[in-house]
């Protein structure tokens, strides 16, 4: 792994010690403590009480161009005990040794537990950096990290400047635990609600909800798709999940987002906030958005990905999150990625769907639905001109109505009704088939982005499919 900075080494240990407490399924702490005895040195260190250091994820560090005499000498300080170990280990990691050699692992006298059971490691090390940057870059770091809502850990950040008295600052953050849940909740669920928290927080613009913009939870519609892959002996079993939320704000609220036209897209990968590859921006290009009333104009890197809709639904804010992770730990490598995405976001965009009559419908139901009033108006106006009175009952009976005294509008409500109605689930059902039934109006534009859909759909059977 490529190491272009220090904030990336920093974060790349933060998240390893993320990763060893998740898998721990304990209460765990994990702590990054900076501290600048002057303003040319700073000591770092990143210590975790979650599953002892299996040392195999410092091995392909490249640290190369981080690593000179004046700026780090590329040594690691790592103390690492696991549950069952009676001792704690102390190694030195020399990164400045090639990768494709044996680099040097010096074990240093350990220290004894004295019969206590616990695990944990911390890892240690001195460079020459502004601490103000590097804090700056982690706080942000675990701000992103809150929106996984990984409930059993808590973090803190400590910063302490020796060379200025009383400096001392401590940042904590905790998981949203508005909707508390046992540890043994789904990785997805708990994704859904720190992507619910993060919006109603506008994009963490806010330390608190904003009560003017989401009065009630309905102003938030929220689905959800999982896609993997099958484990073997050649890899370690990759699971995508995808969450998406689709937010009403009126206009007239002073926080009203007005690239409403925009959706950033949310990245993690092995529960890393991340920059998304090129390869994850072709397949969010290639779905099929106007099978679920969406036109996707364009697809922007600007660091973060942006996807930028035409005509997208008024009032409306779409937020999405991606998080693609391996079934174990340590990981391996996998070239599955791209085709578990579409799955995964697909089975998110049906999720809501399903869950939410009347949103996200196709190009071909919108056209349907856009007939339906004068189909029934025309219906009614045959059921009430009718002059047989047995006729007339039959028809309300099956429209729901109890009395014949009632208006052309009130029949005319319910007969559209029904009629929408039909053509939502009609357009959810259509989905779900291998074969789409005729659409009632053709049109060769979503012609070609099936034909494309499918066109990049070739080998999925590969792959295992989670409702």
């Amino acid at each position: 792994m490529e190491i272009s900075s220090t904030s990336n080494l920093c974060l790349h240990l933060i998240s390893c010690a993320f990763q060893r407490c998740r898998l721990s399924q304990q209460l765990c702490r994990l702590s990054a403590v900076l501290k600048s005895p002057s303003p040319s040195i700073l000591q770092i260190s990143i210590s975790d009480t979650g599953i002892g250091s299996c040392l195999e994820e410092f091995q392909d560090l490249n640290c190369s161009s981080i690593i000179s005499a004046e700026f780090w000498d590329g040594i690691l300080s790592v103390k690492t005990t696991a549950i069952c170990d009676d001792e704690i280990y102390h190694y030195h990691f020399n990164l400045r040794e090639n990768i494709s050699s044996s680099r040097t692992l010096t074990r240093l006298p350990s220290n004894p537990k004295n019969g206590l059971k616990f695990s944990g490691t911390e890892i240690c090390l001195s460079i020459s950096e502004s601490i103000d940057v590097l804090v700056s870059e982690i706080n942000h770091f675990f701000q992103k990290m809150m929106i996984l809502n990984i409930p059993n850990i808590a973090i803190e950040l400590l910063i302490e400047r020796e060379d200025i008295p009383g400096s001392r600052c401590e940042n904590v953050f905790l998981a949203n635990r508005s909707n508390p849940g046992p540890l043994s909740t789904s990785n997805v669920e708990f994704l859904k609600s720190g992507l619910e928290d993060y919006v109603l927080k506008h994009g963490n613009s806010l330390t608190q909800k904003c009560s003017t913009c989401f009065a009630t939870s309905e102003c938030l519609k929220v689905g959800s798709g999982i896609a993997c892959s099958t484990e073997s002996h050649k890899s370690s079993g990759l699971m995508m999940e995808v969450v998406i939320i689709i937010s009403e704000i009126e206009s007239t609220c002073p926080c009203f987002r007005e690239c409403s036209s925009k959706t950033e897209v949310l990245y993690f990968k092995d529960f890393t906030p991340c920059s998304i590859s090129h390869s994850t921006l072709n397949v969010l290009s290639t779905i099929d958005w106007k099978s679920y009333g969406l036109t996707l104009e364009n697809v922007v890197d600007q660091g973060v990905c942006v996807l930028e809709w035409e005509d997208s639904p008024s009032h409306s804010q779409i937020d999405m999150v991606l998080h693609c992770y391996h079934k174990q730990y340590p990981m391996h490598k996998t070239q599955l990625e791209r085709h578990l995405i579409k799955k995964a976001v697909k089975a998110a965009l049906n999720n809501l769907k399903e869950k939410h009559p009347g949103i996200l419908l196709s190009a071909h139901a919108l056209k349907i639905c856009s007939h339906a009033p004068d189909l029934a108006r025309s219906i009614a106006g045959l059921i009430l001109s009718s002059n047989d009175p047995d006729f007339q009952g039959e028809c309300f009976s099956l429209l729901g109505l109890q009395s014949r005294e009632i208006g052309a509008d009130v029949v005319e409500d319910c007969i559209q009704e029904k009629i929408v109605s039909v053509i939502e689930m009609n357009d959810r059902k259509s989905r779900q088939r291998k074969v789409v039934a005729p659409f009632l109006f053709e049109d060769d534009c979503d012609q070609d982005s099936n034909y494309q859909d499918k066109e990049y759909e070739e080998g999925e059977d590969e792959f295992s499919y989670v409702d």
